[in-house]
């Protein structure tokens, strides 16, 4: 972008400014810390200028939106044509209970639908499981039979509504489930739209909710993908998460670097099924997070985007467009909530919030300013939902697309960020001999993973010890503080009671034995290694329980014990 001879002219007019005019400002009273950094330890310079981007290329690094490298965003008009999805994550109690935030979602304007479900669900357990005791509807909502996903979407379309479902082990049953509902409310599976998170690679690197080891389930993630290119192409059958993965303490570089690794992890066991690339990619999807360090954030983001589209097209032999196109999701960084002073924690959000529009996110969810504390009540939900609401209306940063591409500062940090990300991508194929997916295997079985974000954790931990990393409301600006404010309450044991009731009914009413025949076909799919997704379908329209069907997947692979050492 600039001749040798301007830059030699750039770097001796920084030289005199730094001797005449920065000097004796040194001199003065100098700067407020020794070292600069993001909230990942990366340091910043003081001042960026064209030469800390001399090697850039215009076309090759940055193009225009909607064209490679993505670098600028994933389509031309961006904002300008719509805003992003805003879509806030919700789940409690029963069925009802979430069916009723749910619509009070929608007519406070929120444009897609998140479900979180408890923690029985995610695990595959049935809500009178004994394991299940005091977790039912705790954090998220009850599902165990096709009755209940019956309640939550009632009055609610599945055909004009796109949905997003934040469960990993027992994913494909819900999945199972959300389609038998499109079945039952005559929408034709094609134009069924959402995202199920279903990335089990990134549950044995970070979020640690499982149920059978990592090869059987890094298959059934791949027979979800599959089945959705045949029956639910508008449908994202996984969101590759980075979102855990920085919520367990790792750096912003090694978020991004993880989360590539394991996309790429699951485009080649696609093509080992004999997919090809441009019949599935279009529907992977990435979810993010969004941190505090606004800079390091948008430059992670255009990272992603461009180090994906090549490495899209060099190693996979890519050739469509929309395989190489990166969309993902964000959610603001939970981990940065404090329950010390909460109401810190909307400027908290407002921040991450814009970074991720800054750096073109397609969907985009607002922590609440009480979840350090309890379950979102109904004004913090609304708070954080009007928080997307006065960005894209009222700050203008949805008005220009890419509006940081060219700042020196920006660039240098994508740059950066692409460079150290792929220092891991590079060791993580070596690690598997020339294959991600091996590679991302092999460093789940001996903890590279661990090591690697336990490492980053403690050592940000340690710079917030020191007061070198400031947490304002909690290492420094503190209040003697009641920090109870007014929470939502889950009735707990009504709403397992409640629960007990509908999953007995249904046991009472369904016809056992087509559940017990769909089991047995879903057994025998299993050990033939065929597609299990036809059949989950079909044990969750006879009303099989979440429990019943992946007790079929433990009892055929094992349940998943974690490497000694390792947890």
């Amino acid at each position: 972008m600039y001749d040798d001879d301007e830059l030699s002219e750039i770097r001796e007019s920084k030289s005199r400014w730094e001797e005449e005019t920065l000097g004796p400002a040194m001199d003065r009273r100098g700067e407020r810390k020794d070292r600069f950094a993001t909230v990942s330890n990366l340091e910043v310079d003081r001042l960026y200028t064209p030469d800390d981007v001399a090697d850039l290329d215009y076309e090759a690094d940055l193009g225009f939106p909607g064209e490679e490298p993505y670098t600028r965003g994933p389509y031309p008009t961006m904002y300008r044509g719509r805003t992003w999805t805003m879509r806030q994550f919700a789940g409690f109690g029963t069925a009802e209970e979430t069916n009723e935030r749910f619509h009070y979602l929608i007519d406070e304007g929120q444009t897609g639908l998140s479900v979180a479900f408890d923690m029985p669900a995610l695990m595959g357990k049935d809500s009178d499981d004994p394991l299940s005791e005091g977790e039912v509807g705790k954090e998220g909502v009850a599902v165990d039979t096709l009755r209940d996903m019956e309640v939550l979407f009632d009055g609610i379309d599945v055909g004009e509504v796109s949905t997003s479902f934040t469960i990993n082990p027992s994913a494909a049953v819900i999945y199972a489930m959300y389609v038998a509902i499109a079945d039952q409310q005559g929408v034709p599976r094609e134009e069924v739209r959402g995202t199920l998170q279903n990335d089990m690679l990134k549950e044995f690197i970070a979020q640690k909710e499982w149920v059978v080891p990592p090869e059987p389930s890094l298959k059934v993630v791949t027979d979800t993908i599959e089945f959705a290119v045949e029956e639910t192409p508008k449908f994202s059958p996984v969101s590759i998460s980075g979102y855990h993965i920085r919520e367990a303490g790792s750096t912003a570089v090694q978020e991004l670097a993880f989360t590539l690794a394991d996309g790429f992890a699951y485009v080649e066991d696609c093509l080992d099924r004999g997919l090809a690339i441009d019949e599935f990619a279009p529907q992977l999807s990435f979810f993010f997070n969004s941190h505090n360090s606004i800079f390091e954030e948008v430059a992670k983001f255009r990272a992603a985007r461009r180090i994906y589209a090549r490495l899209m097209d060099e190693w996979y032999g890519a050739e469509d467009p929309r395989s190489k196109r990166l969309k993902f999701h964000t959610q603001t960084a939970g981990q940065s909530l404090t329950a010390q002073q909460p109401l810190n924690n909307v400027a908290r959000v407002t921040i991450q919030a814009l970074a991720g529009v800054l750096g073109g996110t397609q969907s985009l969810h607002t922590n609440s300013f009480d979840e350090a504390l309890a379950l979102p009540s109904e004004e913090a939900v609304r708070v954080a939902l009007r928080t997307q609401q006065i960005i894209a209306e009222e700050s203008g940063a949805a008005d220009i697309v890419d509006p940081l591409g060219g700042s020196f500062a920006i660039e240098a940090l994508t740059d950066e960020t692409e460079r150290r990300t792929m220092e891991y991508l590079e060791e993580i194929r070596e690690m598997g001999e020339g294959s991600v997916r091996d590679g991302v295997l092999a460093g789940i079985s001996e903890g590279y993973f661990h090591r690697e974000i336990q490492d980053a954790s403690y050592e940000y931990q340690e710079r917030v010890d020191r007061g070198e990393e400031v947490v304002v409301g909690v290492n420094r600006y503190t209040i003697e503080e009641d920090t109870s404010p007014e929470l939502l309450h889950v009735d707990e044991q009504a709403a397992a009671e409640r629960q007990f009731e509908r999953l007995e009914e249904v046991r009472e009413e369904r016809d056992d034995g087509a559940v017990e025949t769909c089991l047995s076909e879903l057994r025998s799919a299993i050990r033939a290694e065929e597609n299990v997704m036809p059949y989950i379908v079909d044990a969750v329209k006879a009303y099989a329980t979440m429990g019943e069907i992946m007790d079929v997947f433990e009892a055929e692979h094992g349940r998943y014990q974690e490497t000694p050492g390792l947890a």
